[in-house]
């Protein structure tokens, strides 16, 4: 645990409970992704949506991202939000390549974007200091998803994205970006929590207490600024019962601590 768990923690709104951030019944609510085959064709990727430009920090087109992929905040009737951070995510077989997005338009050809990263997934390798990424604190997006085919397989083996809403402008590894504020008190990029040992699970069951089990010893990961204490998944229908359990028991920040860190890289 980290020496100062307690006064971090108590920076991180830990009153707020736990919120899924995932989609049910509504359309692409949540981060949805895209699996494309090896011979994807290329499109061009730009810089600037709305004056936003991260291009120098950003892995440059062409991208194998399909005219038509889903982006964040869109929906079947319309597809093309005007708003939001409008993430792409999609996923090369054969090199296990992965492709992001970040504030997502598309263009007649292709898509214009704030910035955007490539990783390779057979590798552990990370941003070079200081980069972002799609996501704010430089790490990859899709693998700190909350998907619900490792939730209902019981294969549910890593850290979540969570984002609470004031970070220091500092980071720590695996993150390679900082946040925004001056202010030593708060916790970095990069920081992660975990379900305290003695939270009990009694009367959880199924989804949501795989869920829970993998918060205990898996944790969540601090990897954006933005609601308290959302953690980011997908869309499935098949989530009701878990979000039902958890709207009745609820589990709020306090009922995390902060696991010891790495350097800690002040910007």
């Amino acid at each position: 645990m980290h020496p100062n768990s307690a006064a971090l923690l108590a920076q991180m709104v830990p009153e707020s409970s736990i919120h899924l951030d995932l989609g049910t019944t509504e359309q692409f609510y949540g981060i949805p992704y895209s699996v494309v085959p090896t011979d994807q064709p290329l499109v061009p990727i730009t810089f600037g949506t709305g004056g936003a430009d991260y291009s120098d920090e950003s892995d440059p087109g062409p991208m194998p991202i399909p005219l038509e992929v889903h982006i964040e905040g869109g929906s079947d009737e319309e597809p093309d939000p005007g708003s939001g951070d409008r993430h792409v995510l999609v996923i090369r077989q054969g090199d296990c390549r992965l492709f992001e997005l970040y504030n997502t338009v598309r263009t007649g050809s292709g898509f214009q974007v704030s910035s955007s990263a490539v990783w390779d997934l057979t590798t552990n390798h990370t941003r070079p200091a200081g980069w972002t990424s799609a996501d704010a604190a430089g790490l990859p997006i899709l693998p700190g998803l909350l998907k619900y085919e490792e939730v209902a397989a019981d294969r549910l083996h890593h850290a979540l994205r969570f984002t609470i809403p004031r970070v220091r402008r500092a980071y720590t590894a695996p993150a390679s970006h900082c946040g925004q504020h001056d202010d030593d008190a708060l916790p970095p990029y990069g920081t992660r929590v975990r379900l305290k040992a003695g939270f009990i699970l009694d009367g959880y069951s199924g989804d949501a207490l795989v869920l829970l089990t993998a918060m205990k010893r898996y944790g969540l990961m601090l990897a954006d600024q933005g609601s308290a204490w959302y953690v980011t998944g997908t869309a499935n229908r098949a989530w009701e019962n878990a979000l039902d359990q958890l709207r009745e028991m609820r589990v709020r920040g306090s009922d995390f601590e902060v696991l010891a860190s790495g350097p800690v890289t002040v910007c």
